[in-house]
């Protein structure tokens, strides 16, 4: 992949994620707060607990810090797949917030 590729997808990637954000806070009580500061967001839980996906441009990753650890993903050209084998970004993502909020959440591309 080319870096450009690379930056095409992973902002579109940042984009689902804020997003999904705003569809979730409108349909739930959720209230995730969402920063986005270049190539990273944090996702504040009610608990003050973070979520923190941020963009490795060098390496053509994206990274996601959760309770649950932190977790590296890269794109395989039809989704964004763990490094180590544990699944897609936006099922992980949706698992990770749903433990953090307490409550179902959905995220998707």
């Amino acid at each position: 992949m080319t870096d450009l590729e690379y930056q095409d997808r992973a902002e579109a990637l940042l984009r689902a994620v804020e997003l999904a954000c705003d569809r979730i806070n409108e349909d739930s009580d959720a209230d995730i707060d969402n920063q986005r500061v270049g190539g990273m967001i944090t996702l504040t839980f009610r608990n003050r607990s973070q979520i923190v996906i941020n963009l490795q441009k060098p390496l053509h990753e994206v990274w996601l810090a959760a309770r649950a650890g932190g977790f590296h993903y890269k794109h395989d050209g039809t989704n964004w797949q763990d490094t180590k084998g544990s699944g897609e970004f936006f099922e992980n993502l949706s698992r990770y917030a749903s433990e953090q909020a307490g409550q179902p959440l959905r995220f998707s591309s």
